[in-house]
């Protein structure tokens, strides 16, 4: 399973995701990451350059909601299906919203890295 990381928006801070990516890595998927600043446009249009299974946002600015209804919003006005996960600095009390904007899981603040890596061999065995 291939998997795109991303940084959507303006947030400048990409440590958190690298290291998750080393995780998933290690875990034996396959990774590609936008680095940052991305537009959901150029976020979805590296999806589909590389044939991205799932795409995975990391979001520390605090305009979760925001990005995540651009996120839908772009997937279906390219046609596309691919689960999309949130994480970063979400609240716990936003995952229901994100999960109703269409996000396939969200990782609130305090989720540890093993957990992002369960989530997704659950996934990969769907």
């Amino acid at each position: 399973m291939k998997i795109l990381l991303s940084k959507p928006g303006l947030d400048g801070h990409d440590v958190g995701v690298k290291v998750l990516a080393h995780a998933i890595k290690n875990a034996g998927f396959d990774v590609a990451y936008t680095g940052l600043r991305k537009s959901m446009e150029e976020i979805v249009g590296m999806a589909k350059n590389v044939e991205a299974d799932v795409i995975g946002l990391s979001i520390l600015s605090g305009t979760h909601l925001i990005l995540c209804q651009r996120m839908e919003d772009t997937l279906k006005e390219n046609g596309l299906d691919i689960p999309w996960l949130v994480g970063g600095n979400i609240p716990h009390g936003d995952v229901d919203a994100l999960l109703e904007l269409g996000a396939t899981a969200a990782f609130p603040t305090g989720t540890t890295v093993e957990e992002v890596v369960g989530y997704l061999n659950k996934l990969d065995r769907k």
